[in-house]
């Protein structure tokens, strides 16, 4: 079970690289170089980023990528929703919908909880904390 998929990771890595470069157009090769993500997976996943407004684009001579709006308004959660689809731990075993247990399965109803706290610890997690945090663990 991934919690956060590859492509989650590096749509974190490179919005947090975008973001540290305070409001300077970011080029994909600079972060192919700096972030060690293969070309055409990394061009797709910021296709998706500005698809979704987290990113700008700007094309031509110069161009690449700036946050499209600043980093404590992006959250985690933001970018588990776009590349995963939410947050969801496990379907039910039996692969049937529904679920003819549904109502009564204990196990459905603790998976529910761990799924709700997970969400509100995501739901806190910005581009900004993340960011703080690195500096924090660089200086150690």
């Amino acid at each position: 079970m991934k919690l956060i998929t590859r492509n989650t990771d590096y749509a974190l890595r490179a919005a947090c690289y975008i973001a540290a470069q305070r409001q300077r157009t970011v080029s994909v090769p600079e972060l192919v170089n700096k972030l060690r993500i293969p070309r055409q997976f990394l061009r797709k996943i910021l296709q998706v980023l500005n698809q979704h407004n987290i990113l700008l684009s700007h094309k031509g001579t110069g161009g690449g990528f700036i946050l499209a709006r600043p980093a404590d308004k992006i959250f985690l959660l933001d970018l588990i929703r776009i590349f995963q689809g939410g947050l969801k731990i496990n379907k039910c075993m039996f692969k049937k919908s529904p679920c003819p247990n549904v109502k009564s399965c204990a196990l459905r109803k603790r998976i529910i909880k761990i799924e709700e706290f997970a969400y509100s610890q995501f739901k806190r997690v910005t581009l900004s904390v993340l960011m703080k945090a690195s500096k924090k663990a660089n200086v150690k």
